[in-house]
């Protein structure tokens, strides 16, 4: 479903500020696998899901989805194959609609007719009995701007407007880090439930340990722009949280050989 060969990224190339965000990174994605991906602040991972959805084009390298070559398609042209949730519960949605709305303008995407099409009969009967899926008693709600909800609530029809038209790549930016636990916990379970029952192929980049071991099947560790960690099958169901720490341990204790390494060396020849 996707395929990701050799793609690196440089911000601000040739500058003081030159970032090497993406070096060489090769990652193959089978349809209906949920990869969780994981790292510290600036590994690379957010970037890796931007590179994907066409925020930037790539330096080097190739994107595959679905079978098609997107590497230098735009991101509104990409958009027809990808669903995305940011992580502010406030992106992706417009504040002033409606509930029903909103899931009409999620529900013709890439087509002509107008909301009030979208808005009518049966359409209308699917968004109710979509929403009710939620199990966030919202089903009454519909004529309500969806800018009055709640984070987890805005956060969750937010999800709901990405999967309406089950896309073939789902990407998910961190996207309950802005909620409280308890809303986090209730709209990544309701993720992990949709992802299952439309069979999406997702990407998902969190900072949650405990998410990274308890969900998907496939963890990616990213570190200085490259993939240093991929495990799936028996060993990420094997996976704790202690294992992830004791890794991302191993992680920081290279990079202080590094520097301390590197400070050598400028002491020596300097």
């Amino acid at each position: 479903m996707l395929e990701i060969k050799g793609i690196c990224k440089t911000f601000h190339a040739g500058t003081a500020n030159e970032v090497r965000s993406l070096q060489s990174v090769n990652l193959q994605i089978e349809p209906g696998s949920f990869v969780v991906v994981i790292g510290t602040n600036g590994s690379g991972k957010s970037t890796l899901l931007n590179a994907v959805a066409g925020t930037f084009l790539v330096d080097e390298g190739s994107i595959n989805i679905g079978g098609e070559a997107v590497t230098g398609w735009a991101e509104h042209r990409r958009a027809q194959h990808i669903g995305r949730v940011f992580q502010n519960p406030f992106s992706g949605t417009a504040p002033t609609l409606s509930v029903a709305e909103n899931l009409a303008l999620a529900s013709r995407r890439g087509q002509t007719r107008g909301l009030g099409f979208a808005l009518a009969g049966a359409n209308r009967d699917r968004m109710v009995a979509a929403i009710q899926g939620l199990g966030m008693g919202l089903e009454t709600r519909l004529d309500n701007a969806i800018g009055s909800l709640s984070g987890g609530q805005r956060q969750a029809l937010t999800l709901l407007m990405a999967t309406w038209l089950k896309p073939k790549l789902l990407l998910l930016d961190e996207h309950t880090a802005a909620l409280d636990p308890r809303s986090a916990d209730q709209v990544v379970r309701i993720t992990d439930r949709i992802i299952a029952r439309d069979s999406l192929t997702a990407m998902m980049v969190t900072h949650s340990m405990q998410q990274a071991v308890t969900y998907g099947d496939r963890l990616v560790m990213m570190h200085r722009g490259r993939i240093i960690h991929d495990v799936s099958g028996a060993e990420k169901r094997r996976l704790r949280v202690e294992d992830l720490l004791a890794r991302f341990e191993e992680v920081r204790r290279a990079d202080l050989l590094d520097a301390s390494a590197a400070e050598l060396l400028r002491a020596r020849y300097i």
